[in-house]
């Protein structure tokens, strides 16, 4: 379960007379003159993904806040890129970058900084940038004007920086428009909540359908192919979403469970739910591969779709996938294709016990996926492996594969409720208040998201 993909950035060079020349023009004054050195570990003229290294130095004599510095770097032709920031001193939850187009056949790559300061005669350090065509085909990267092939840092003037909106060093190509604004988190709500704190009768229950959400009965993956997906496995004793998911050690014999909501109109904000996970069967012999989840997924219309995304708490009782034991994965993916198998997603994974019942939340905003257990950060990702479409909210119980055990055993995950805020970020402790809130008022469902 992991994934690689990217493509990267800048260069260089600039005599001092030159430098001391762009700064005295620049109104940021003398007192503040910032250097850009660059290098890539992508050297190739040919590459799949391009791996741009900068650092940022300031030269001056006062600090330079990072949130007003935007640096660009310059391609040829119009195809479709992807950035993402490998690795960061500064921290790549600080690190932005999107794509711009020039024109004729150009554009440019901006990056930026949420947050972070530049003291005087500090550097950034390494900036590990890469970026790669959204359909994952080669390209030629060396009629790019920012890129060089140097793999040692270098002064390089190809690559422009600018501070508060004004050109602070480099010599940019082409149409330049003044940089655009780093993008902030989206305003708080109201936006819109879903909760259900799930008291129904059974799966056939009309209300279920009637607010927003499928019992899955249909065949397919994932898992162990030809099982059945049974709504009739799904139950709510005492107002708790139960799937009960069973194997006999044969296919036919196999039954996942999954509960989805109809509507893909959740994208931006806070996700949440109570837990229940399971280290051994209810009945019958322990051992199964089984994964019990909590997660967010858009469908994925062709291999390696670009718009496909996926938020994934993903619990492994006994292993899988290559894991001997019990581990909890938070994996963000961006896409996949099935035949041949690639996935490009990230994760974070913990290797312990987490039977019981956990308080589960993702924050989904400015760029950043985070995931908490029980008010822990667990796991913070982005880049590319940020949503691009709105998704469906889903939990499912399924095994990856079939074991050499006799007898029928049954695994059992639990969801007590689940909570979404759109277009906000809640605290977990502010989750578990509106959730007890709620609850006090007597409401067992609410749904105030519009559809997108």
């Amino acid at each position: 379960m992991s994934r690689n993909v990217g493509k990267i950035l800048l260069s260089l060079t600039l005599p001092l007379a030159l430098l001391i020349t762009t700064l005295v023009a620049s109104p940021a004054g003398a007192a503040q003159s910032v250097r850009l050195q660059y290098r890539t570990s992508a050297p190739g003229a040919t590459t799949a993904q391009a791996e741009p290294w900068l650092q940022l130095i300031n030269d001056g004599t006062t600090t330079i806040q990072l949130n007003q510095v935007k640096i660009r770097y310059y391609l040829t032709g119009t195809e479709t890129y992807r950035f993402a920031c490998s690795w960061a001193v500064v921290g790549c939850s600080t690190v932005t970058g999107h794509f711009a187009d020039q024109e004729g056949p150009a554009q440019y790559l901006e990056v930026g900084f949420t947050s972070g300061t530049l003291a005087p005669g500090a550097s950034t350090r390494d900036l590990q940038l890469r970026f790669y065509r959204a359909d994952w085909q080669t390209f030629t990267q060396s009629d790019d004007y920012s890129y060089g092939p140097q793999t040692s840092y270098t002064d390089w003037d190809k690559v422009t920086v600018y501070v508060g909106g004004t050109l602070a060093w480099g010599t940019p190509s082409g149409s330049d428009p003044g940089p655009t604004p780093t993008p902030t988190d989206p305003p708080p709500g109201p936006g819109g909540v879903l909760f259900d704190d799930f008291s129904y009768t059974n799966s056939s229950d009309p209300r279920l359908a009637q607010r927003g959400w499928t019992v899955r009965s249909s065949s397919g993956g994932p898992g162990v192919p030809g099982a059945t997906w049974s709504p009739s496995a799904i139950t709510f004793p005492g107002g708790l979403l139960t799937l009960d998911s069973r194997t006999d050690g044969t296919a036919g014999g196999t039954v996942h469970t999954e509960l989805s909501t109809a509507g893909r109109k959740f994208f931006e904000g806070t996700y949440a739910a109570r837990v229940r996970f399971s280290d051994a069967p209810t009945s019958g012999p322990d051992g199964e591969h089984v994964v019990q989840t909590f997660f967010t997924i858009t469908p994925l219309r062709f291999n390696l779709d670009p718009d496909y995304g996926e938020l994934d708490f993903e619990y492994l009782p006994n292993g899988g996938w290559g894991e001997p034991s019990n581990i909890l994965y938070a994996t963000s993916w961006e896409t996949y294709q099935g035949e041949p198998w690639q996935a490009v997603n990230t994760h974070t994974e913990e290797r312990a016990s987490f039977a019981g019942w956990h308080d589960l939340v993702i924050q989904v905003s400015g760029g950043r996926i985070k995931y908490y257990v029980d008010g822990r950060l667990f796991a913070d990702h982005g880049g590319i492996h940020y949503p691009e479409t709105p998704m469906w909210i889903m939990f499912n119980q399924w095994f990856i594969d079939l074991q050499a055990a006799t007898g029928t055993r049954t695994y059992r995950q639990q969801v007590d409720w689940v909570y979404h805020a759109r277009n906000e970020v809640v605290s977990p402790a502010g989750v578990l208040s509106r959730v007890g809130d709620l609850r006090a008022e007597g409401t067992s469902f609410r749904d105030t998201v519009p559809n997108s």
